[in-house]
Formats: structure tokens, C-alpha cells, sequence
């Protein structure tokens, strides 16, 4: 006789699709229901995305119909409509920064869309919007926070707590305040998990209106579990105009659409170059892409960034260009996206 117990492991080796997880792990097994001769499984995803339905479907009848040769299979996916962004607080939170009022991830679906940077300045203009800010720099693989902020120093530690680094109005925490820079840190997925629990949890933070993460680039195991274990409010993705990175971007969203994490919006990154001496715009790779997908995945674009030596520099030199050059055009375009999370925050 076939048992509840038995199929429920089965599942267990079944993956989600474009995942290593599991779709048992995954939480998207709703239901299963076993007769002398027939398995019925029931599958709920948290979002309106059916593109995988057929696969998920299939993989998992195929590994149940080679486990139960004997039983008849029935594999049923439905699907819960994946929220809109809302500033109001999650239900059912874990413990975690319990003086945190929101928690919001900086993300990417690649590398190279200056994610980092954009975290570092959307942090400094939040704090100059007048929030208490905290930034945890959660790319556990390239933490690159100390040195766009400037931070050479040791976080000091009481013997049970850990103190953040504050600058510029902005609390902080990175990997990189605790080795060596220059060593590369080679783990798996468990020990990521425990290294950013650690961040949050053994860091002395004081009350913060907002504390952004600076998310690993990718849709990956990392990023998945890091989206659920910090149980995040919204995410804000970051993409630039070329067709490529666009295309990773979608992904990103979506991705966080899966595990049912509001998206606040797209930031473009790189938009334009203008012109220092005449203050012409001129669109340097292709126009008008992001706005498109954000029409086309209901959210909003927060705002384009120029492409621009100084905020390279700014970056590099450890002054973000929101702190360095508060009046310029470019800092202008930062502040308004703060402003404009500002706002969806207080709603």
C-alpha cells in the first residue's frame, strides 16, 4: 500500500523548475491525496506566472508514475495571485531586525548592472529624505559596501554584540568589515544562509525606518534563500537598457514574484549620457526597453540614472555622488527614486 509519507519523499526529489530546490521545500505542495490506486497531487504557485506549469506539471506526474508504476497519477497546479507592492508590513515575519520597520532588497538578475552602487546612493538619499537607514551588503561573494563608502575601520564588538559602522547617516554592515578583502569567500548555500542570518541577527541595529540589502546578482539558490530567510517587503530591481541585461531583469522579478515578495519597481541603471558642457541628452545603447517591461509586468519604473564618471568615481573613491556632488544632475536622479520609495513606503 502506497502512503501519504511515501509520495511526499518522493517529491522531495523532484526540482522546481530552474531551481536545484525542491518543489517540497519550496512550499508549492498543497495537497496530496492517495487512494488504493491513485495519487492526486495538488500544486499552488505564488504568482499569475503560468509559463512553467506544463513542466512542473509533467516532471512531477513522470517521477511519481517511475516511483508508483502500479498507481494512476493526477497533478493538478493552481495558482495564488502574487501581491502588488504595499508598504504595509507583512503578516507572520520571523524574528528577524524586529526593529526594522521595512526591509527592502536592491537586486539584480545579472552582474554589472551597478546594482552596488545604486544600493549605496539610494541608501545616502534616503537618509537625506530625513528615514533612519540601514544598509546590510548581503553579496556575501563580492562585498564592495566598505569601499564605496569609505570604510576602513573594524565594526566594534561588546563581546556578544556587534555595532554597526555608521556613515553618512546610514547604518552599515557588510562581510567585508569582518576579512580580508583580498580573500575569496567560497561557500555553499547553507553557509551563505547562516552568514547573512548572522548579519542580521548577532548586529546590535537600532531602530531603522528602512534597511535595504544589497542582493547577490542572479536568480540563483543564494538569492532565493536569501529572499525568504530575510522576509522582505519589497524589492527594487536593477537593470540597464541593453536587451540582455533587460532580459535578466525580467527574471528577477519574477523570481521574487514566486516567493511572494512585493516588487516596488525597476530602477534604470546607465540610461543616458549627459552632456557636462551642454547638458544634451544623448541615449547611448537602446531606449525606451525598460519602460516597456515594466508596462508589460505591472510595476512601476522608478526612475533612469545617467551613465557618469563621477558616479564612478564617487564609488571608487569610497564618496558616493549623492554625498559628493549633492546638486548635480546625477544625484538629482537618485533622490527622486529615493523619494519616489520614499512615498510608496508611507502609504
Amino acid at each position: 500500500m502506497v502512503t501519504k509519507e511515501a509520495v511526499v519523499e518522493a517529491l522531495k526529489e523532484v526540482s522546481y523548475p530552474g531551481f536545484s530546490r525542491d518543489i517540497v521545500s519550496f512550499g508549492i505542495v498543497q495537497g496530496v491525496d492517495v487512494s488504493e490506486s491513485a495519487i492526486n497531487i495538488k500544486l499552488v504557485l505564488k504568482s499569475d506566472d503560468t509559463s512553467i506549469d506544463a513542466e512542473l506539471e509533467q516532471s512531477t506526474k513522470k517521477h511519481l508514475q517511475e516511483k508508483f508504476s502500479d498507481m494512476s497519477v493526477v497533478v493538478g497546479v493552481e495558482h495564488q495571485q502574487a501581491p502588488q507592492f504595499s508598504a504595509q508590513p507583512q503578516e507572520q515575519k520571523p524574528t528577524y531586525l524586529p526593529t526594522v520597520k521595512y526591509k527592502v532588497a536592491v537586486a539584480s538578475g545579472k552582474g554589472g548592472v551597478g546594482k552596488s552602487t545604486v544600493a549605496v546612493n539610494l541608501a545616502v538619499a534616503l537618509a537625506k529624505h530625513g528615514l533612519k537607514v540601514g544598509l546590510l551588503d548581503a553579496d556575501i561573494y563580492g562585498p564592495s559596501i566598505p569601499l564605496m563608502l569609505g570604510v576602513t575601520e573594524k565594526p566594534y564588538y561588546d563581546g556578544s554584540k556587534i555595532y554597526p559602522i555608521e556613515k553618512y547617516g546610514v547604518q552599515l554592515m557588510s562581510l567585508g568589515f569582518l576579512v580580508d578583502n583580498s580573500e575569496a569567500v567560497i561557500w555553499r548555500g547553507a553557509l551563505v544562509h547562516r552568514a547573512i542570518q548572522q548579519l542580521m541577527n548577532d548586529v546590535a541595529w537600532p531602530e531603522l525606518d528602512v534597511m535595504l540589502f544589497d542582493m547577490p546578482p542572479g536568480t540563483g539558490d543564494a538569492q532565493l534563500t536569501l529572499s525568504q530567510s530575510v522576509s522582505l517587503d519589497g524589492a527594487v530591481i536593477v537593470s540597464t537598457p541593453q536587451d540582455v541585461a533587460l532580459l535578466d531583469a525580467v527574471k528577477g522579478v519574477r523570481m521574487f514574484r514566486k516567493v511572494n515578495v512585493p516588487i516596488m519597481g525597476i530602477v534604470e541603471n546607465m540610461s543616458y549620457f549627459l552632456c557636462p558642457h551642454c547638458g544634451e541628452r544623448t541615449e547611448i545603447f537602446s531606449n525606451g526597453g525598460v519602460k516597456r517591461e515594466c508596462k508589460n509586468l505591472d510595476t512601476d519604473l522608478l526612475g533612469e540614472i545617467p551613465i557618469d564618471a563621477d558616479i564612478r568615481i564617487g564609488g571608487d573613491n569610497g564618496v558616493p555622488v549623492v554625498q559628493a556632488n549633492p546638486d548635480g544632475a546625477q544625484s538629482k536622479a537618485f533622490m527622486d527614486i529615493a523619494a519616489n520609495i520614499k512615498e510608496k513606503l508611507q502609504k
